[in-house]
């Protein structure tokens, strides 16, 4: 399996707007109607990836544990699906449902929101503040499929304490490994 790190978009960078098609309610959504008061997560993710596969417990998890803080969750996937059809929209409800998601889960079908945020590889994630300046990006935590770490969510999970807290966020932060994004052929 590929093991991509992700970009690092510059912390402070204001939290790029898209509407997207939610594949678990069949509604477009933009992230100004799913920003939560507190903060914002956006993750990149998928269906196939063996990263996101590793860290899906952890992911819904936290999402049901800090959404009732104030810090809402928003996945979105962003592969190719004509040549990766296993991440295909009707798929990604299954698998949102299957987890049991309190957030939505977002089908990026023109690619530009991981464009506009800089997004390489799932699982890639972001962490807003409430006048949505990103704070954090980065890994979930050490744990990867194979390396017998536990998944905690530690390095999101301070983040969000952090910014809960009103406390400085570390910038020294580990970007996330996991697949590339599939991008579609020009």
């Amino acid at each position: 399996m590929a093991r991509t790190p992700s970009n690092m978009l510059p912390l402070g960078t204001k939290a790029p707007d898209f509407e997207l098609l939610d594949t678990v309610s069949n509604e477009m959504l933009s992230l100004n109607t799913l920003q939560g008061e507190k903060g914002t997560v956006v993750l990149f993710i998928c269906n196939h990836c063996p990263f996101v596969i590793h860290v899906n417990p952890e992911i819904a998890k936290l999402g049901k544990e800090y959404q009732a803080k104030g810090i809402n969750f928003v996945a979105i996937s962003s592969n190719d699906v004509e040549n990766y059809p296993q991440d295909a929209p009707h798929l990604m409800k299954e698998k949102a449902q299957e987890m049991e998601y309190t957030f939505p889960y977002l089908y990026d079908e023109t690619q530009e929101a991981a464009k506009a945020y800089d997004a390489a590889c799932t699982p890639d994630f972001y962490l807003f503040d409430g006048d949505s300046k990103l704070v954090y990006r980065g890994q979930l935590d050490d744990s990867r499929p194979g390396n017998g770490l536990p998944l905690t969510g530690t390095d999101l999970r301070n983040a969000m304490d952090a910014l809960l807290e009103g406390n400085p966020i570390d910038p020294d932060q580990k970007p996330s490994i996991g697949c590339n994004i599939k991008w579609k052929e020009s």
